[in-house]
């Protein structure tokens, strides 16, 4: 029996070229001014109308494997595809981000990479969002006006980080929603442990920017994950898991809108100087993705 036999489909949302071939997918296109009206942010309404390019041809909730969503720079259309994935559910469900950077932050122009946990947060039928893995100074107290602390103080979400000094949550009352370890082993054990203790069904959401570098390449800031980290968390919720995407993969792009192109750099990002590298980049990528197709089909 062939290798794409023995696994659900996995779904390519081809936003920007960047993921390879994969067993049995279903591959579906963005065009090409879809995919500059969606990448790194966009109105609400826009992200939900571009999602209905897409989201028709995929087979139903749980028939099919998980979703890549290339750049991570797409991370918020994890939002519609949770919504997607929770019309299928009747019980409060858990969301596990494992992702170098909260994406809880403000953004008052509509909905983009680094907002979208709020969205989800606000969701009833989300028990709670873990986002794990940050190292990034994003949650620093030099970026504390830029979150939603609605969604933290609302016990909705909880940051598992390492390396960040956030004494600043203890003095806002928000301590129990920041779980801070000295290192990224002892950080998983303790999420592993948390996981396993919950029997609520999860949707895994993985921006590959929570690796380190030495893992593979992403166009974000990384952080410090290695591989048997991300097999002791999705080992935490074996049996659970509901539906998952994947984000992190590697590409080029050079915005037509000056706003993003503005906004884009503000961020620290650059997609331009990774030219020489990428087919390499992409090579390493992909090589992880097929890894990753085979981990979410064994534990789903």
């Amino acid at each position: 029996m062939a290798e794409s036999d023995l696994i659900r489909p996995p779904v390519v949302l081809d936003t920007d070229s960047s993921v390879g071939p994969l067993p049995g997918e279903i591959r579906l296109a963005l065009s090409e001014d879809w995919r500059e009206a969606l990448r790194f942010g966009c109105r609400r309404h826009t992200l939900f109308e571009g999602m209905t390019q897409l989201t028709p041809a995929m087979p139903e909730p749980g028939a099919h494997g998980p979703v890549f969503l290339g750049s991570g720079d797409f991370h918020h259309l994890s939002w519609p595809l949770i919504l997607r994935c929770l019309s299928k559910q009747e019980q409060p469900v858990d969301v596990v981000v494992l992702d170098n950077h909260p994406d809880n932050m403000r953004f008052p122009w509509g909905i983009h990479c680094g907002s979208w946990v709020h969205e989800v947060a606000k969701l009833t039928q989300v028990a709670q969002v873990h986002v794990i893995g940050i190292t990034s100074g994003d949650i620093g107290f030099g970026h504390v006006w830029e979150h939603h602390l609605g969604a933290l103080y609302a016990r909705k979400v909880t940051y598992w980080s390492s390396g960040v000094n956030v004494k600043w949550a203890s003095r806002l009352g928000l301590a129990s929603c920041f779980r801070r370890f000295p290192d990224l082993d002892t950080l998983v054990l303790a999420a592993s442990e948390h996981l396993a203790q919950s029997p609520r069904q999860v949707y895994v959401s993985i921006d590959k920017d929570v690796f380190a570098p030495e893992v593979l390449r992403t166009n974000w800031d990384q952080g410090k994950m290695q591989e048997p980290h991300l097999r002791s968390l999705l080992k935490a919720v074996r049996g659970r898991i509901i539906g998952s995407d994947v984000t992190g993969d590697v590409s080029t792009w050079q915005y037509r809108s000056a706003w993003k192109r503005w906004l884009s750099t503000a961020d620290g990002q650059s997609t331009e100087r990774q030219q020489a590298d990428l087919p390499r980049w992409q090579a390493r990528q992909h090589e992880f993705n097929l890894q990753l197709t085979r981990w979410l089909h064994e534990l789903r």
